[in-house]
């Protein structure tokens, strides 16, 4: 419990120094500490059994993702992917040399790096609860923000690409959630599409 509370420590004070920033309920943070809090708060939502690897990849999942802008990449959707790519594997080396620090073994490390990378989606139950939670993360704090902004084809593909991602119960919990009405009229759109 102290490795975890001090890697958790490395974790949120390396998010803190994120100069962008985000605004909820009246109170600004960093917005990757906050995002990473959130992820963290859902992660234990859908599993409040996690194991202490899921617990530390929650907490770290897109530490640094600052570092590495979207716009340092050329437009398109092969470019993005590579971008996503380059950016798991940052995530991954800065998580792998905190655990250092905090004396984690490498067996540990490397079940958290398994997380982050996402590697076997739908396969692996804890890969699953962490891609759950990032879609979630998305909808309740990021979507109502972001979805004005493309136009209603664009924005259903969108959310289908993330949706497909997650599982039926992690469909549950996105659909609990509140949204404007022509919010929920893209959730509900996508959702059928892949249903």
């Amino acid at each position: 419990m102290d490795k975890l509370i001090a890697a958790f420590d490395k974790f949120d004070s390396y998010n803190k120094t994120d100069p962008h920033v985000c605004t909820w309920e009246g109170v600004t943070y960093p917005q990757e500490f906050f995002l990473a809090l959130k992820l963290h708060e859902w992660v234990l939502q859908l599993s409040p059994n996690a194991s202490e690897e899921l617990l530390l990849a929650s907490r770290s999942q897109h530490i640094g993702r600052w570092e590495i802008p979207r716009s340092s990449y050329p437009d398109g959707r092969i470019p993005y992917l590579q971008w996503r790519k380059d950016l798991a594997k940052h995530h991954a080396a800065l998580v792998t040399n905190i655990l250092q620090t905090v004396d984690y073994q490498s067996e540990q490390i490397d079940r958290v790096t398994q997380i982050i990378l996402k590697q076997r989606l739908k396969a692996d139950p804890e890969v699953q609860v962490m891609e759950n939670a990032l879609c979630l993360v998305f909808l309740q704090f990021q979507y109502e923000d972001f979805h004005p902004k493309h136009e209603p084809d664009k924005m259903v593909n969108i959310l289908k690409r993330s949706l497909q991602k997650m599982d039926e119960a992690g469909h549950l919990k996105a659909l609990a959630l509140q949204y404007s009405p022509q919010g929920m009229v893209y959730i509900r759109e996508a959702l059928k599409q892949i249903n």
